[in-house]
């Protein structure tokens, strides 16, 4: 509220409500620069959603630097209260702009470019934004672009918290490349695709495809051409048109291939090369677009996801049952865990948790939120005394009545080498090990297993 102290931060009014969260202006230590305060919210449909892209913002942004970020100033305590403050950049959101459309071709080319050179810069910081709009796209006075909300976006260096949920086509569904709802986020031309959506926008006040709902007209976008932009606008040039259908090319490599290209294309429509798109006056024919769609259909929803960086590190999972954070086997799966990683200079730990969503109206029972929340800061206790750093670890905490049936199809689709796991307790009776979950995953799993069990001491063999 207006005049509450959060930390070092005091909040004045609230400047902007969206479905991830809420932004208020605050003033703190560096008072001489206005600051906004993010607060992700927690109570949407899907709360995980909601924590992983908070999650994913608070570790790219302050790696992020130069003028076409937002400068990150400080991150709250997810036990406390999570948010993230940062500068308060000063310009127009390229949303209100939209107002203008359609633009002239001068014009759109000038804030595209602008755009591009954003994007240049972020993706020589190893980053993909994977949601780029006009709502995520400031326009400072002096005409520079500024990209805002990472919280769907892709870093080289960290885990894909997303991706490792399946959450592939996360983002805004009019401006989603292709080979994003093909499950690759981690490709720098999907940006230029969603920028080609935007200059289409500008240039004609239309969508190219529309506001599609559900995942068969999202995956339209895989062969459907859009209507030619100079037929729904008289302002747009043969050179412009060239620029927007070749970044809307549903193949990749038909597209610009850097946003550098781009830039230097839009602030220089007299060298653009020329071909069949600058003077195309409706889309292909019934024929063609067939054609289209036929080597389209076969593309699965959710290929193989992009080859990781390092093929030849090891991707080790740890089941972790954070219910039950003080059992005696704790610290033998930490233990067994250290020496697994300590076998390898290069590798990739996934820590899980599978818990059970309390019964609506339950006494006791917490919200998804709240579930997410606990059980995720239990996942990042358990793993301090490793201390491992924010590039080779991720943690995930899954709601699901099958614990076992989770952990192995997490795995699978993570490309998981190894799973570390605990087996029963020793004091527990002898069919306790069949109906485990170490059992189980045991038996399921596509890779190695490693079950950890603790040696029975002499207090539990006279307990039992």
């Amino acid at each position: 509220m207006p005049g509450e102290m959060v930390d070092d931060f005091l909040v004045w009014e609230r400047v902007h409500a969206g479905a991830q969260g809420v932004i208020y202006r605050v003033t703190g230590p560096e008072a001489a620069r206005p600051l906004l305060m993010k607060v992700p919210r927690f109570h949407s449909a899907d709360a995980a959603e909601s924590l992983l892209s908070y999650e994913t913002e608070a570790r790219i942004l302050p790696e992020l630097s130069g003028p076409h970020v937002p400068r990150f100033v400080a991150a709250g305590d997810l036990r406390r209260l999570p948010y993230l403050v940062m500068e308060q950049v000063e310009g127009r959101s390229l949303e209100d702009e939209l107002a203008r459309a359609p633009m002239s071709a001068a014009e759109v080319a000038r804030i595209g470019a602008a755009v591009a050179d954003a994007l240049r810069s972020l993706h020589l910081q190893e980053t993909v934004h994977c949601d780029l709009k006009p709502d995520n796209i400031i326009l400072r006075p002096d005409g520079e672009a500024v990209l805002i909300d990472f919280g769907v976006a892709w870093h080289a260096r960290f885990p894909d918290l997303l991706a490792e949920e399946e959450r592939l086509s996360a983002g805004s569904a009019p401006y989603l490349s292709p080979e994003q709802l093909l499950g690759v986020r981690g490709d720098p031309r999907s940006d230029l695709f969603s920028l080609g959506v935007i200059l289409y926008e500008l240039a004609t006040g239309e969508l190219p495809f529309g506001m599609p709902v559900s995942p068969g007209g999202q995956r339209q976008r895989l062969w459907m051409e859009a209507d030619p932009p100079a037929v729904l606008s008289a302002q747009v040039t043969p050179a412009l048109q060239e620029v927007i259908l070749r970044c809307l090319e549903p193949q990749a490599e038909q597209r610009y291939q850097s946003a550098a290209q781009l830039a230097f294309d839009l602030r220089h429509p007299e060298q653009v090369p020329l071909t069949e798109r600058a003077s195309r006056k409706e889309p292909a024919g019934f024929f063609a677009q067939t054609r289209r769609w036929w080597r389209a259909r076969g593309a699965p929803l959710l290929p193989p996801r992009v080859a990781r960086l390092l093929d030849a590190a090891p991707v080790i999972m740890v089941a972790v049952d954070t219910a039950h954070p003080d059992d005696e086997r704790q610290p033998a799966l930490q233990r067994v865990t250290g020496e697994v990683l300590s076998l390898s200079r290069e590798f990739r730990l996934i820590c899980v948790s599978v818990v059970k969503a309390a019964p609506p109206g339950s006494e006791g029972g917490v919200g998804p939120a709240q579930l997410q929340i606990q059980h995720t800061l239990r996942l990042r206790n358990w793993t301090a005394p490793l201390g491992l750093p924010a590039q080779r670890l991720s943690l995930h905490v899954l709601v699901a009545p099958d614990p076992a049936g989770a952990l192995v199809e997490f795995a699978r689709r993570n490309k998981v080498d190894l799973i570390v796991v605990g087996a029963p307790r020793p004091s527990e009776e002898a069919l306790a090990w069949w109906r485990s979950v170490a059992s189980a995953v045991t038996a399921k799993a596509h890779c190695s297993v490693h079950v950890v069990r603790v040696p029975e001491t002499k207090e539990s063999a006279a307990g039992a």
